[in-house]
């Protein structure tokens, strides 16, 4: 199936990293293509008796469905992990007070591997006791990690050596989403209003700001790529706006309203060729990020919020996260209707009905005649 609850709420989503995926095996060469999903979520601190935990859970592109249990669980006591950030070593997850590192682990029992995540020995001493971190991103080469926090401290350092290249103090009053650019350049980040920023990662310098207008309140941003090979950024309005910025002169190119329904979730595609937006309604909305045109629209998949939206490396599948407890991956490719076209039905009408009228020209010249006199009284 391609919807399943796991029995949690979902904050995060991320697909398993390439470097990350199991050797094959004779056990898996059965399902060559398969690869995996990571989830995040839970049900806090308290007697709420919803646990918390990291689950992996395997995708099968053949079938376009997810497990129906996780292939690996890792409890996480009384810590929920509200944001996660994905690389080919691991995931970092920020839980209230601080962050912590997780390994894959690869696992060879009766002739199969196994995917599985596992607590690091490693502790994270520059993100231990900083307060709850609202935002994380790895850079693509994974080589940076920036994290942004409730107290609208933003952190930039190097990865894995966590070297500090800089810190913000008041970057924001609260930093809630970061994003690199491709070429690792630049971070934008948000925060829970004003205007976006745009900051030089080598230099600390903040190169442009990014004003809202008519009350916009910008809730996601992303960077994507273009069919030249320049980039573009994506900031995402609450109330349903996608706005497009130049990333050379980091001015407005385009601002479009695409949905009525509040936006919860954001995510671009790697080929840059499509946006997704989560919505609070539980519907999926992807676009083609060209002209900000609905592509595809799943409505109602799921039942609460969209908390967390992750493409496929291959941009062919989404995969979505839910308060409702629930997993979901979609196809990408827009579903063809079956049946005629209602307007190829009404042109082959016309024709008929023309062809009929030549072949007749006493019927033609009275058809003429009443046509004429139709537009005379409209006249």
């Amino acid at each position: 199936m391609n919807h399943i609850e796991y029995g949690i709420p979902l904050y995060s989503v991320g697909w398993v990293p390439d470097g990350a995926q199991l050797p094959e095996t004779e056990s898996t060469q059965s399902v060559p293509d398969s690869s995996h999903i990571v989830l995040t979520g839970g049900g806090g601190e308290g007697s709420t008796g919803v646990k918390n935990a990291v689950l992996v859970v395997r995708f099968d592109p053949a079938a376009t469905s997810i497990s129906h249990e996780p292939v690996a669980e890792l409890s996480l006591g009384s810590e929920l992990p509200y944001r996660m950030a994905v690389h080919p070593d691991g995931l970092i997850c920020s839980f209230p007070e601080s962050c912590s590192w997780f390994e894959w682990e690869k696992e060879l029992g009766d002739g199969a591997y196994k995917l599985s995540v596992r607590h690091s020995d490693r502790v994270l001493e520059q993100l231990q006791n900083v307060g709850q971190q609202l935002a994380l991103a790895f850079n693509k080469e994974g080589s940076v990690l920036a994290t942004g926090g409730e107290d609208g401290k933003l952190r930039i350092f190097k990865w894995p050596s966590m070297e500090i290249m800089f810190t913000k103090d008041q970057a924001h009053k609260t930093v809630k989403q970061i994003d690199f650019s491709h070429d690792g350049k630049f971070l934008v980040s948000l925060g829970q209003s004003g205007p976006g920023r745009v900051w030089d990662v080598s230099s600390a310098a903040v190169v442009a700001t990014l004003p809202t207008e008519k009350n916009e309140v910008f809730c996601a941003c992303k960077f994507s790529l273009v069919n030249n090979g320049s980039q573009v950024l994506h900031l995402a309005d609450k109330d349903g706006i996608i706005v497009t910025w130049n990333t050379t002169t980091w001015k407005r190119v385009r601002s479009k309203r695409i949905t009525r329904d509040g936006i919860m979730s954001f995510d671009v595609s790697a080929d840059g060729k499509l946006l997704a937006c989560g919505t609070t309604a539980g519907d999926l909305l992807i676009l083609k990020s060209a002209g900000l045109q609905i592509h595809k629209v799943v409505p109602k998949a799921h039942s609460g919020f969209v908390t967390a939206l992750s493409f496929s490396r291959d941009s062919r599948v989404l995969a979505s996260a839910s308060m409702d407890s629930s997993a979901r991956v979609s196809t990408v490719e827009e579903v063809k209707k079956k049946g005629v076209n209602l307007w190829v039905v009404i042109v082959i009408i016309l024709v008929s009905i023309l062809a009929y009228f030549l072949n007749d020209p006493e019927s033609w010249t009275t058809l003429k005649s009443e046509l004429e006199k139709f537009y005379s009284s409209w006249r």
